[in-house]
């Protein structure tokens, strides 16, 4: 019986509309016979579902609005009250009617993501094309993506060239350029041209799959405030049932104690916090923001300083060999050979990026290298065809007491002021040559740490494992209050502590696995997703899927939007109730007019929850969605 009636839930407040209608009409021609039989044929056909939802609250031990809405309407049958009764239920399912329309509204930015999930895919495999489910494709398999297609996987591009729209995963409305070698992601779509891809990541590994994996988990996540309304509600619907007795011992007046036991429902307050949440989860998740919670929103709110890290964070986490300087008789290309075969042994990105300059030379780097040990924030050891070799920072070389002349020791500072990273190459225990790397800083980290000073952080921090010039000269350009250089892992993680013992609401922002414990240790870790590790994502609360710090921005401002928003409904619910209830206690607000008010306050409370759906925010930053909004309206033009 339930189902069916949950089936035709809306054609039954249809019915009881009509049935009302027909009621009315009947008394306005003087059959009050007839009218009567209209309106108690409309009570029970809409109080139906509301009993029932009711009966199954009181199974499970609970006190529900149903419960109250239910003896109510009962009570006004028993006093002949009939066009309350018939109006009462027929308010109290057009109302949920309307909520569960605005609510589904609410929640189409996370369906709309879900959908975007790709089916298909077409692979190669012994030769020939195989259309086949997305989830049946395996690592290794080569996968073809032709214009208008989804990406089904996460890989490397290992033929053809395309521009893809990568909005589902990092909130990016402008198409990206991809050709050989770059990385691609499931659920990014192929606007234009062809692409051969070698599969990484499939199914549940992939970074779409997580996504909506993260924001699934988030929708079920409640902040502070709904924790408490639904403690609260527990306690409050009882009550109010049995102040509505002690109202009808008083004034004897049962019609009084019916009304208040219907306007003191507690439906905004219970409703108002969840829709906020469930909104700004959602604007979050199509602008590349995945928040994982409402609780997480709740404390990013709070948040009044934040820590970054710089490589990756700061700048674009894309360094490139600038210059090489030989101090022995090494060629510059052997030296290079010697170093990016023991960096092969890393994943540091410093280390990398020499490997990188050598393939780029097509140097060869055949020869194993052996004994290899990497000193973690330092560089690393190893032998490369008989020889010891050692590249890191200064710490690497006193520690393996390897003497740095003073012409290499000023070059390497020289360097640093000029922005660069000095990374020290010595061979058999004489330095042998100083590799200098560059990153550039992000184009719009002035402009979002700007915006965020306008939101409310009092103080901005760089950690990172790099030498004091290069930082000092990135802290400078972006104004942050404080910097730290040449820290280990676990100097980041003290650093955050000690923060937050001053009594500082901290986030921390980083990328790489170095960042993973600070990430960790902070009030709100945030990571940047598409240059960042699968730990330092796991590791955060807040998951930036595209290299952009104004994403950072937009969460920040995001937060606060919604925890004001949030506080707005619970204001609103509780001004309007309290209202009401003296309204009923003095004889203004009667049973049907009190009903009406209260889902209209419901409904008032999720349109103001849904307008954090278009949230944009204001500030230094809101330029740059102006101008991506201008970019779409000529390229659509």
């Amino acid at each position: 019986m339930d189902r069916a009636v949950n089936k035709h839930r809306n054609q039954m407040t249809v019915a009881a509309f009509l049935l009302i209608a027909s009621g009315f009409v009947a008394g306005w021609l003087g059959n009050g016979e007839l009218k009567n039989i209209a309106l108690v044929l409309a009570t029970i056909i809409a109080g139906i579902p509301i009993a029932i939802k009711a009966y199954k609250a009181l199974v499970m031990k609970t006190f529900s609005i149903e419960l109250l809405v239910t003896i109510a309407v009962i009570g006004a049958l028993a006093i002949q009250e009939y066009t309350e009764s018939s109006v009462v239920t027929f308010l109290f399912l057009f109302g949920d009617y309307l909520e569960r329309r605005t609510l589904e509204k609410t929640r189409s930015s996370l369906k709309k993501l879900v959908d975007m999930a790709p089916q298909e895919a077409v692979v190669i495999r012994e030769g020939n094309f195989f259309n086949i489910a997305a989830e049946d494709v395996v690592k290794g398999d080569t996968v073809v993506v032709r214009s208008g297609g989804k990406v089904p996987v996460d890989g490397r591009i290992i033929s053809g060239q395309a521009f893809l729209n990568e909005a589902s995963i990092t909130g990016e409305s402008v198409p990206a350029s991809k050709r050989a070698e770059d990385q691609v992601f499931s659920g990014t779509m192929v606007d234009n041209g062809y692409i051969e891809i070698i599969a990484e990541k499939v199914g549940d590994d992939t970074a779409f799959s997580k996504i909506i994996e993260l924001v699934e988990e988030a929708k079920e996540s409640k902040t502070k405030t709904e924790k408490f309304l639904n403690k609260f509600s527990a306690l409050y619907t009882p009550s109010v049932v049995v102040l509505s007795i002690l109202v009808f011992l008083l004034t004897k007046d049962l019609h009084m104690a019916i009304t208040f036991l219907v306007i003191a429902c507690p439906g905004a307050l219970v409703i108002g916090a969840p829709v906020s949440t469930v909104a700004g989860i959602g604007n979050g998740a199509r602008h590349g923001v995945l928040v994982k919670g409402g609780e997480v929103m709740d404390k990013f709110a709070k948040v009044d300083t934040i820590v970054f890290d710089k490589t990756g964070t700061l700048t674009k986490g894309k360094p490139e060999v600038t210059d090489i300087k030989a101090f022995s008789d090494y060629e510059t290309n052997e030296l290079l050979r010697l170093a990016a075969t023991a960096e092969t042994l890393s994943e540091h990105h410093l280390g990398q990026v020499i490997v990188k300059e050598a393939k780029g030379r097509k140097i060869n780097m055949d020869s194993k290298p052996e004994d290899g040990q990497i000193i973690k924030g330092n560089g690393i050891t190893a032998k490369v065809g008989g020889k010891t070799v050692s590249v890191g920072n200064r710490k690497l070389m006193n520690a393996e007491k390897i003497l740095i002349p003073q012409d290499a020791a000023d070059y390497a500072v020289e360097r640093e002021k000029a922005g660069n990273t000095a990374v020290f190459a010595a061979v058999n225990g004489e330095i042998a040559g100083i590799f200098s790397i560059a990153d550039q800083i992000r184009e719009d980290a002035a402009t979002a740490l700007a915006a965020m000073r306008e939101n409310g952080i009092r103080k901005m921090v760089m950690l990172t494992g790099d030498n004091r010039h290069t930082a000092e000269m990135v802290a400078r350009k972006l104004g942050l209050d404080e910097y730290h250089a040449e820290l280990l892992p676990e100097n980041k993680v003290d650093y955050v502590k000690k923060l937050k013992e001053k009594g500082y609401v901290v986030a921390m922002a980083g990328d790489g696995i170095n960042d993973a414990p600070a990430i960790a240790t902070a009030d709100i870790g945030l990571a940047m997703g598409e240059g960042g590790t699968d730990i330092s994502m796991e590791s955060a609360d807040v998951v930036l899927m595209a290299d952009k710090l104004t994403q950072l921005s937009h969460a920040y401002s995001l937060s606060k939007a919604t925890i004001a928003n949030m506080k707005q409904n619970t204001y609103f619910a509780v001004a309007t109730v309290f209202v009401l209830l003296l309204g009923v206690l003095n004889g203004s607000v009667h049973l049907a007019s009190g009903m009406f008010v209260h889902e209209a306050s419901v409904l008032l409370v999720i349109v103001n929850g849904m307008r954090l759906i278009r949230f944009q925010p204001k500030g230094a930053n809101a330029g740059l969605h102006l101008k991506a909004s201008v970019y779409n309206v000529n390229r659509e033009a």
